[in-house]
């Protein structure tokens, strides 16, 4: 399964959603199935979401790969949902640099 546009990334409050087009090299374990939790808030318990009976969320190392096989929406409680095509998509999160301390976080929703 193959995305067209890998140039396009989605975000979602602190969520990143890249489209790849084949799975990374590495042991594949299946996370979930049909209900996958993209990430939860750290202070209001709040998820982001696909549901879908073709949906399943593969890690492979330390990345996390989304695999719809039809287009699917991603909800969340305080975010406007996306609607995604069939594909691959590689889940990220959005990261801040503090100049002053000269380190690197995940945002945090």
């Amino acid at each position: 399964m193959k995305n067209k546009d890998t140039n396009t990334i989605y975000q979602q409050g602190d969520v990143l959603i890249r489209p790849i087009e084949n799975l990374p090299a590495g042991t594949k374990q299946v996370v979930q199935k049909r209900l996958c939790v993209l990430a939860e808030g750290e202070a209001t318990g709040h998820a982001h979401v696909a549901q879908d009976n073709e949906a399943e969320l593969i890690r492979i190392g330390e990345r996390m790969i989304l695999s719809l096989g039809r287009s699917t929406t991603i909800t969340h409680e305080e975010h406007k949902p996306i609607t995604l095509a069939p594909g691959l998509y590689d889940i990220g999160r959005v990261r801040e640099y503090d100049y002053f301390s000269q380190m690197a976080r995940a945002v945090q929703d």
